[in-house]
């Protein structure tokens, strides 16, 4: 039987992943700060604790893996990154946890590691045109991402990969584009666009608006996270040592989004464009390479896993009513 140790298991892509690894037949071993929100982990033992610590890293990595993904970090939405309050937190805390987590797997020669990077890392000169970003993996040189977030990202990409040529550490890197689905962060600063639109639009009283940062015409693609976890997996698989994006490439302006989701609520409602943290004005993902090297290519599309994500969020809303009347 094959082993994983999934870092951020807790988390929502971390969650969803070690089912998939379960489903598959390895044993995994999870650790994160926190268990998952929303679901029990279904992983074989789950260990609580800091990866920032390098003791505690030694003391998870007592054995050898087959596998492990790394997915921990310190991350959010734009109200949580793009505002620049959190800026020296997001870089110490994501960047302490890669270098203790590089260290060990040298020592400890896992057959491979995947490191979850961002689509954030690419120059935000290259996404001003909301209608065409350019996203091509080689385009994210000369580096000029548009937050820390990016800059550690990066950074953490150039040390994984430098382990891979000096100490042959097998790396897999993925650069993730803005991914959604059930079971992720709904509501308290963390969540993402998708989240929080769904959130503000089941809150909202029929015949209401409901705001949108920015003018509304910044765009974006969403991956959902069925697509995710089977991008990660065959990434891992493969022998692709070089970033590679996982997204979609299905771009939509934030007040289309909005509109969508509106549509699957039945109510009547507005948006109120307003000022707020929005990032660069177009994002997408670039599927050429992923296409070419993995054979492969998200199949969800964006309205069924909207519709999916905002009954979730609908029915959490409506459980979070209920409790605080008890």
């Amino acid at each position: 039987m094959k082993n994983a140790l999934v870092l951020g298991a807790g988390g929502f892509i971390g969650s969803h992943l070690v089912k998939r690894l379960k489903a598959e037949g390895f044993w995994v071993r999870g650790v994160d700060l926190v268990y998952p929100a929303f679901s029990s982990s279904v992983a074989d033992e789950f260990i609580i604790g800091d990866l920032r610590n390098q003791d505690f890293c030694g003391q998870i990595f007592d054995r050898s893996f087959n596998h492990v993904y790394q997915l921990a970090a310190d991350m959010g939405g734009a109200g949580y990154l793009f505002t620049g309050d959190n800026d020296a937190d997001v870089m110490f805390n994501s960047a302490q946890i890669n270098l203790n987590v590089a260290s060990m797997c040298r020592k400890h020669e896992p057959e491979m590691l995947f490191y979850s990077s961002s689509a954030c890392v690419y120059p935000k000169e290259n996404q001003q045109n909301p209608a065409d970003p350019n996203c091509v993996e080689t385009s994210a040189y000369p580096a000029n991402p548009d937050g820390e977030y990016g800059w550690e990202k990066l950074f953490s990409e150039r040390m994984y990969h430098s382990y891979h040529r000096n100490y042959g550490l097998n790396v897999r890197i993925a650069r993730f584009h803005n991914i959604f689905g059930p079971e992720g962060t709904w509501r308290g600063g963390k969540e993402k666009a998708p989240a929080a639109l769904c959130r503000k639009i089941a809150q909202a009283d029929n015949g209401t608006n409901i705001e949108v940062w920015g003018d509304g015409l910044q765009t974006r693609s969403f991956l959902y996270i069925d697509d995710c976890i089977e991008g990660i997996r065959r990434l891992a698989e493969s022998d692709y040592v070089h970033p590679l994006n996982i997204g979609s490439n299905e771009l939509i302006s934030i007040n289309d989004l909005a509109k969508m989701i509106i549509g699957f609520s039945g109510k009547k409602l507005s948006i109120n464009n307003i000022s707020g943290p929005t990032g660069v004005r177009g994002r997408n993902s670039d599927n050429t390479l992923i296409a070419s090297t993995l054979h492969w290519q998200p199949t969800y599309p964006l309205r069924r896993g909207m519709e999916q994500t905002y009954k979730w969020i609908k029915q959490m809303t409506e459980k979070a009513k209920v409790q605080t009347y008890l």
